[in-house]
Formats: C-alpha cells, sequence, structure tokens
C-alpha cells in the first residue's frame, strides 16, 4: 500500500481530522484571496490591499465552525452565511468569506436529499447575491457578486452529484450482496437436492439386495445340513446380490468425487433395460413375477428410465419383504399417449395373515413401513418413490387391492422439464 492510500484510509477513519485540514486550509485560502485586488487594472493584483481587522475576525469563526459540517450541516450552513452576510455588508475591502458558505452548502447538498438542496441552495443563492448586490458597496453588477451567485450554485450542483454518485455506488453494492446471497442458497438448495436424490438412489440400491441377501442367507442356514447343494446355490445367490449391490454404491457414491478424482465411474445408470435381470434376482430369491411391456420398446429420457426401474425395484423389494412367502406379483409397463405408465400388482396378506396395506393411509405404512417393519419405525420407500416420481412431473398412487394385495402404480411423462430444455437448445 502506499503512502498515498494509507493517508486516505487513515483521513476516511479519522473524518474530524479530514474537516479540521479542511477548515485550516480554506482559512488559509480566505486570507490569501483577502489579499488579492481582481479589479486592479495595473501592477501586481497581489498585495494590493489589505483585509482590516473586522474581516480577519469574521474568517477565522467562518473557517473554525466547518470542522462540525458533518455532524451539524445546516446549523454549520446558518453561521457561516450569518458571517458572510455581516462581511457583505461592513467589509471594505471585501474579505472572501463566503468561500466558507460555499463548502457548508456542498456538504448540506450532499448530506440530504434533492428538494432539500434545491430549497436551501436557491434561499442561500438569492439571500447572498441579493445581500451583495443591494447593500454592499460594489455595484451590483460587479464580478464579486457574479462570482458568489455561480459559486454557491455550483456548490449545491455538486453536491448533488457526489449525493447522487453515493447512493448509486450503494445501490449496485447492495444488488452484488443480495445476487451473493441468491447464489449462496441457490447452491445450498441444489446441495440439498442433490443430497436428497442420493438418499433416494442409496436407499433403493440398499433395500433391494440387502433384503434379497436377508432371504437367501436364511434359506443357506436352513439347509445348510439337509441339503448342502441347495445352501449352496443359496450362497451363490447371495455373492452375486452382494456383488451388484457394491457396484451399484460404488456408482451412486462416485457421483460425490470431484472431477479431477480417478477412477469416475462410467457405468451408466440402471433403466428398463435391466429390467429382466432384476426380475431375475427376485425369482432366485422365490418371488414368483410375471412381467407385461407394452411400451412400444420406446427410448426413455434418462431420468424417467431410472425413475421407473427404481419404481419397480422397491415395489418387488416391498411385496417381497411383507407380501408373505405364497404372494406373487405383477409388473405392467405400458405406453399411453405422452406418458409411461408403470404398475406393480400383488397378491399378498403380509406375513401375519393381514393385508399389508391396511395399516397405512394410501399405503405409506403398508408394505413400505408399519405393514412389516412397525417395530423398526416404519420406511420411507414410498415416500421416495413419490418424491422421484413427482420430481419429474408425474403421479404416484399406491395402497391396498380390492379382494387382498397391493398395488402402487405410476405414471412418468416421456417429455420432463430437462428433455424440453434441452430440444429448445437444440432448435
Amino acid at each position: 500500500m502506499s503512502t498515498l492510500q494509507r493517508a486516505r484510509t487513515w483521513l476516511t477513519a479519522h473524518p474530524l481530522a479530514l474537516d479540521a485540514a479542511l477548515a485550516l486550509g480554506v482559512l488559509v485560502a480566505m486570507v490569501a484571496g483577502s489579499f488579492v485586488d481582481p479589479n486592479a487594472d495595473h501592477g501586481d493584483k497581489w498585495g494590493a490591499r489589505t483585509p482590516d481587522a473586522l474581516s480577519i475576525a469574521l474568517m477565522v469563526p467562518a473557517a473554525a465552525v466547518l470542522v462540525a459540517r458533518r455532524r451539524a450541516p445546516m446549523a454549520v450552513l446558518a453561521a457561516t452565511c450569518a458571517l458572510t452576510l455581516a462581511e457583505l455588508v461592513t467589509g471594505d475591502p471585501r474579505a472572501p468569506v463566503a468561500m466558507s458558505a460555499v463548502i457548508a452548502l456542498y456538504t448540506v447538498a450532499s448530506a440530504t436529499d434533492r428538494p432539500t438542496t434545491w430549497r436551501v441552495g436557491l434561499l442561500t443563492m438569492t439571500l447572498l447575491t441579493g445581500t451583495a448586490m443591494l447593500v454592499g458597496p460594489l455595484p451590483w453588477y460587479a464580478q464579486e457578486n457574479i462570482g458568489i451567485f455561480a459559486w454557491t450554485g455550483m456548490a449545491a450542483t455538486a453536491g448533488d452529484a457526489v449525493r447522487s454518485r453515493r447512493a448509486f455506488v450503494h445501490a449496485i453494492r447492495e444488488r452484488a450482496e443480495r445476487a451473493e446471497r441468491t447464489r449462496e442458497e441457490e447452491a445450498r438448495r441444489r446441495v440439498a437436492e442433490e443430497r436428497l436424490r442420493i438418499a433416494r438412489d442409496l436407499h433403493d440400491v440398499v433395500a433391494h439386495h440387502i433384503a434379497l441377501v436377508n432371504v437367501q442367507a436364511g434359506v443357506a442356514a436352513h439347509v445348510m445340513d439337509k441339503r448342502p447343494d441347495q445352501a449352496k446355490e443359496a450362497l451363490a445367490h447371495v455373492r452375486e446380490a452382494s456383488r451388484s449391490a457394491l457396484n451399484e454404491l460404488r456408482a451412486t457414491v462416485g457421483l460425490l468425487r470431484q472431477s479431477g478424482d480417478p477412477e469416475a465411474p462410467t457405468e451408466p445408470a440402471p433403466g428398463l433395460v435391466r429390467l429382466g435381470e432384476l426380475v431375475g434376482t427376485f425369482h432366485s430369491a422365490g418371488l414368483a413375477v410375471e412381467v407385461v411391456r407394452a411400451d412400444e420398446e420406446v427410448s426413455l429420457p434418462a431420468a424417467v428410465d431410472l425413475a421407473a426401474y427404481r419404481v419397480i425395484q422397491e415395489a418387488l423389494t416391498n411385496v417381497h419383504k411383507h407380501a408373505g412367502e405364497a404372494a406373487k406379483a405383477e409388473v405392467s409397463v405400458v405406453r399411453v399417449g405422452p406418458n409411461v405408465e408403470i404398475t406393480v400388482l400383488d397378491n399378498g396378506t403380509g406375513p401375519d395373515g393381514k393385508d399389508p396395506g391396511e395399516d397405512g393411509e394410501d399405503g405409506e405404512s403398508g408394505e413400505d413401513g408399519a405393514g412389516g417393519d412397525a417395530g423398526a419405525g416404519g420406511g420411507h420407500g414410498l415416500l421416495g418413490m413419490r418424491e422421484r416420481v413427482t420430481a419429474l412431473g408425474g403421479s404416484l398412487t399406491a395402497g391396498p387391492r380390492y379382494g387382498g394385495g397391493f398395488r402402487v402404480h405410476a405414471i412418468l411423462p416421456l417429455k420432463t422439464r430437462t428433455t424440453a430444455a434441452e430440444e429448445a437448445v437444440r432448435t
């Protein structure tokens, strides 16, 4: 930091010292100007006249009151105008006491609003100029009188311009701070949405695969002694399910990597193209699943494809966990106009012989909550499915079927907000 910058910083932090320096400078200028005769035709204008004692006595307090110009600008202006009027009436030759009134008027204009500046400025200009022209010893057209009018007008104009610039800079700074706060809030919102999305993906992956591992491990423990071959097959399914869970967890957690981290996941997100593989895992776990597809093999947007896969995965996981050992499930994927409808039905009655949806309103505590895991405080599968579908502009309903069983029905639009925006950019 240079010496000038340090001095400016110090003066900004100590405004009283700056005003004292300004008052001293104004006093020196007034005293020096009182020795100059602007009307001298021949010879040196400097030293052509000498101010009288009364003029000196008026200049000193007129400069001294400028020290308080920031704290009481109106009072300082009134005091300097009164001293200037006294000098205009009695001074012969005149001393430039009006210089202090010019500084005070500039301070008032820069510290107040525009209407106040107009009123006070016109009053000051009229009072000082009129007194100088009508009462003073000089003729009304003398350049000293015109100078008072010009300098007071310029002081009011300059003060108003400085005030306007300060207000403009303050508005820009406030707008920038507001924009920065908005960006931070938007970033926090996006982080929260991303965390929620990753949490849903983790729940879908863990709930599905861990349920399969749990069932197959129970089968292996049950037949280990009497039917070792079947136990080995169950353990193979456990190994396959755990490997799939680890792969999907690795892909999901990989989204949290930094851009420069090595070994970033390149495997695409799961979709309906892997529906047969998903159904096969449930077949291996002992759940009979029948699939019907009438979607014309349409290519779905990535977000819709992932949401459809997750809805089917979570619904079948709930059937496997809560619908009972003899339950069967039906999965249908149908293209209906601009939407794809996903329906998962089951005929289960729950492990306790009761419809799994009876304990919860709209199925919230049925297959995915109190119906099977009430003691554990319920689950979040249906809530996660509904949030995932709603985020894409679709709808999801879930609840018990008439005559027993449970139904999950999701409507997913083929054209989401994201795909519409991408098409607009391409066109």
